[in-house]
């Protein structure tokens, strides 16, 4: 019993030692990249800055993109999440909406900002996150259908939630355009408001 006690540990620590420097990596990547610009900071950089080798940090990471657009990689089961806690009666877009704009409270503040304005600014960036909206597409199209109880490739949810995404990316456009201190949820519903205007004329 004792020595799988001690297994769990030893195990628990590795694990804690991993998410460490995992963060480190991702840490000490940011403050370059706002310093020097994503296209002049080099993975030998970010390595001797978070103190790590160049080869022990492709353990966390393959690619300087990996280490900016890891940080949306949780948005998936945030975005299920969100859904799962609206009224099962509520109408699709409005379900989806507020399960986004709810979601997007919790993304405020100069790091978000900064992170976001990186993304936008790099090319290289702007089409990984594509891929990424792509994937976010499905996962509320599928967690829209769930919480309806409609079928997984339902043509309404995977209507709605297309749409919803498009908002959410147009959403972070006119938050970083803005010369103010609002959140983003602000500018979605917004942009869902005249979504919903556009379609009543």
């Amino acid at each position: 019993m004792q020595e799988v006690q001690g297994s769990d540990v030893e195990t628990g620590l590795r694990a804690r030692k991993r998410a460490d420097t995992h963060a480190r990596i991702h840490a000490a990547a940011m403050v370059l990249f706002g310093r020097q610009g994503f296209e002049g900071t080099t993975l030998d950089d970010i390595a001797a800055a978070a103190g790590v080798s160049r080869r022990s940090l492709f353990h966390y990471f393959g690619s300087k993109e990996d280490i900016v657009l890891s940080t949306k990689a949780g948005l998936g089961e945030l975005i299920e999440t969100a859904v799962a806690r609206r009224p099962a009666d509520e109408p699709l877009l409005a379900m989806a909406e507020h399960a986004l704009t709810d979601m997007a409270k919790d993304f405020q503040g100069p790091e978000a900002r900064a992170l976001a304005r990186l993304i936008h600014d790099t090319p290289a960036l702007r089409v990984g996150d594509h891929a990424k909206h792509e994937a976010l597409e499905r996962r509320l199209a599928e967690a829209l259908a769930t919480r309806k109880g409609l079928a997984p490739d339902d043509l309404q949810a995977r209507v709605v939630a297309t749409t919803a995404i498009g908002v959410l990316r147009m959403a972070t456009e006119a938050w970083l355009a803005a010369d103010d201190t609002r959140g983003p949820e602000v500018h979605g519903k917004a942009a869902f408001m005249a979504l919903r205007r556009a379609s009543a004329e």
